[in-house]
């Protein structure tokens, strides 16, 4: 089998799959075709190469992402898509987006943590709605009295945006704007009554 007959059929999996695909799940469709798998992957990683180049000349894309390889609509092209849909994109309030930020760039982190940094109490409906989306996550609990959730991002929170890795994310303009603050608070001081 040649670099240019597995590049085809990569092709036809990732059209046809509805969730990215990675190299282990594409080697498993070939399982019966190879005798090496060591030199098999290096054709398998040079078609992936070669398909990713020949969509710089279409309105698609390969992309990988923390899942796997998928194919998608350009961004040029993206506009036009949308219009055959005729759909608007969902919405996200402020609220929703400021605290997948927060989690997104200081996870683990707690609610009271969110808190803390946005300055409102954050309601339960926000982070329900980041876990049914699948972005975000109960990571387990803080070591701390009242033991709070800790919540980090998903693989799916990644393949959204298209990122491989939370190293991905674009660096914040102003790295304070989203540190938890940790404050010390000194203790009460016993002042002795003078009368």
């Amino acid at each position: 089998m040649t670099v240019a007959d597995i590049k085809r059929i990569v092709e036809a999996l990732l059209f046809a799959a509805e969730e990215p695909l990675n190299v282990a799940a594409l080697m498993s469709v070939f399982e019966q075709e190879y005798d090496d798998p060591r030199a098999f992957r290096e054709l398998l990683l040079s078609a992936l190469e070669e398909l990713e180049e020949d969509c710089e000349q279409r309105g698609i894309e390969l992309v990988q992402v923390a899942s796997g390889f998928r194919l998608q609509v350009d961004a040029m092209h993206s506009e036009w898509v949308h219009k055959l849909w005729k759909r608007n994109p969902p919405r996200y309030s402020r609220a929703l987006l400021e605290t997948l930020a927060m989690i997104a760039y200081q996870q683990p982190i707690t609610r009271g943590e969110i808190d803390d940094v946005r300055g409102v109490t954050t309601s339960g409906n926000i982070l329900r709605r980041l876990q049914e989306r699948g972005w975000i996550r109960e990571l387990g609990r803080k070591q701390v009295p009242g033991l709070p959730i800790l919540y980090g991002t998903t693989r799916a929170f990644l393949d959204y945006f298209n990122l491989r890795s939370i190293g991905d994310l674009p660096p914040l303009v102003d790295g304070e704007s989203l540190r938890v603050k940790e404050e010390h608070v000194e203790p009460p001081r016993l002042v002795a009554n003078e009368g």
